[in-house]
């Protein structure tokens, strides 16, 4: 039987604030994608639009990550239970490796 308790408001709080961290992250990769978008066309043809999608799609997986581990990490906390772990900070390292590398890419191809 799990007990339920409330957790310490000092955690409850460090939670929100690593929640809105990634929210911060997700606004920043959808501002990424949106600057994309305007800059003028580079590499092949629809490019920036494919580059700009990819972030976007970035931005919308670390939102719903943000969501899910917040609320994982909160019910962990109510009953007593270890933390989960997250694939977050890996999943956002290699995605933003890929979209530098790509990056790198067509400028190099762009004339």
């Amino acid at each position: 039987m799990t007990t339920t308790q409330d957790p310490d408001y000092r955690f409850t709080l460090a939670n929100e604030r690593t929640f809105l961290a990634w929210l911060r992250t997700s606004l920043a990769l959808d501002a990424a994608a949106v600057a994309v978008s305007l800059v003028p066309a580079f590499g092949p043809p629809g490019a920036k639009v494919v580059l700009g999608v990819v972030i976007a799609a970035l931005g919308i997986v670390v939102a719903a990550g943000a969501m899910w581990r917040w609320n994982r990490v909160q019910q962990a906390m109510t009953r007593a239970q270890d933390l989960p772990r997250t694939w977050m900070p890996l999943l956002l390292g290699i995605g933003l490796a890929l979209v530098g590398a790509a990056i790198a890419v067509l400028v190099l191809l762009t004339p």
